[in-house]
């Protein structure tokens, strides 16, 4: 087959197959770089609703996005008497081991049953990949492993959905969410109290053995995804980006890897719509720097930069400018009002307050959860994204696309809150 460096289309990869019946939902991406391959995961459901889940299905692809093997059902990420749900898939590069997360969760019991009882009803589950998706390992229950005794204070958990990473340090993360209960009274919870916060789940042994970090308070924050950031002073600084009912979004820094994150800051350059969306992060290294680049505020470069996210100075080494090492890629609905019109975000300078560009518009029209994957040195990138004509469950489709085009279509702008930034259309 002849390759290509850009798939200039959507690719649909999953289809619903009727309006009230089987939909799929929820995709993951990852990119296995040895074999060249793509890894497309989704729910397929009964229907469109939560509760009505039935199993993970993948699809492979080639690096041009162009070729895909029919779509194969995951049995072996299933608990008897569960449905499965958020694909969190992460590539541990030393063993070239697929690592699949999920939840389990039992029955139809939905989410909100759960928050609302205070009992939780998810199981944390992965599978493993040898072969880059084309055969798995049996299911591993983590539930006691990772959560233990806690779980009496998670009125119910997930992961994702969404990729995970592996940091430099070797460390995997897996981004997740639980709505938490602080507080007993006798034998009651006070069960309104039940709150959702981000956290990760890690290992530091290449996955034998799984943990999980604090909490990140006191936002509220829901699902999340995470991207490791490396500054011009060689500090590496772990970004994540979650979703809140705040109509904006939520973003937080870690500077321990993700066992702990500092208090989110509310960026109200990245709108979510009513109740949220899930939205995608991934970081890159720069193939090349525009020419005539200088600092989005178009100022003279400090000797000591603020970091409204780390809250503290940092010094970058002398003469770096405001330029991170690591540039971040963002993708999420771009209306206040509803899940439509997909778009690309752009952010140069990670640890700088106000530097998102304006969108790129991947798609018109209804949308909702996407994923991105990143070819590092190949200056090319996957998204993976649900759409329609009508409503954003009708498929789930594929787009790959260079760094040429996104800084075309940017046009290295970043947002400002005070003015109307009028998106880029593809």
């Amino acid at each position: 087959m002849e390759e290509m460096t850009s798939c200039s289309f959507n690719r649909p990869l999953f289809q619903q197959e009727d309006k009230r019946g089987v939909t799929y939902r929820i995709p993951a991406l990852l990119y296995v770089p040895t074999t060249r391959t793509f890894l497309a995961f989704a729910e397929k459901r009964s229907t469109s609703r939560d509760e009505d889940a039935l199993h993970l299905v993948l699809r492979r692809g080639v690096r041009t996005g162009h070729s895909w093997e029919p779509m194969k059902p995951l049995m072996e990420a299933t608990l008897p008497g569960h449905r499965t749900m958020n694909p969190c898939p992460v590539w541990e590069r030393k063993n070239g081991l697929v690592y699949l997360f999920f939840i389990c969760v039992r029955g139809h019991v939905t989410e909100c049953q759960q928050i609302v009882s205070g009992r939780n009803a998810a199981r944390l589950c992965f599978i493993c990949s040898q072969d880059s998706g084309c055969s798995w390992s049996e299911v591993r229950d983590l539930t006691e492993e990772v959560i233990g005794p806690d779980v009496a204070h998670w009125a119910t958990f997930a992961v994702g959905p969404g990729h995970g990473i592996q940091l430099q340090s070797g460390r995997l993360v897996i981004p997740a969410y639980t709505y938490y209960i602080p507080y007993w009274f006798f034998c009651f919870r006070f069960l309104y109290k039940a709150r959702p916060h981000s956290l990760m789940i890690y290992s530091d042994d290449l996955g034998a053995t799984w943990h999980h970090g604090r909490l990140i308070k006191p936002t509220v924050t829901v699902e999340c995804q995470v991207a490791e950031v490396t500054s011009r002073a060689g500090q590496p600084v772990l970004y994540c980006s979650a979703r809140t009912p705040n109509r904006c979004r939520a973003e937080a820094l870690s500077t321990d890897h993700g066992e702990c994150f500092q208090s989110p800051a509310l960026n109200q350059q990245l709108c979510e719509p009513p109740h949220g969306c899930q939205g995608s992060v991934v970081s890159f290294q720069p193939l090349e720097i525009p020419s005539g680049h200088q600092d989005p505020a178009g100022k003279d470069v400090p000797t000591v930069q603020q970091s409204p996210l780390l809250g503290s100075s940092w010094r970058p080494q002398r003469g770096a400018g405001t330029l991170s090492e690591s540039w971040l890629l963002y993708s999420h609905p771009t209306s206040k009002k509803r899940r439509v019109n997909l778009g690309i975000y752009l952010n140069q300078s990670p640890l700088e307050a106000a530097c998102w560009s304006r969108p790129w518009i991947l798609h018109c029209g209804p949308c909702g959860y996407s994923d991105l994957a990143a070819l590092e040195k190949e200056g090319l990138f996957g998204c993976l994204f649900e759409c329609g004509a009508k409503q954003e469950c009708e498929q789930i489709a594929f787009r790959l696309f260079t760094d040429r085009e996104i800084l075309s279509h940017v046009r290295g702008d970043c947002t400002s809150s005070d003015r109307n930034s009028e998106p880029a259309q593809s």
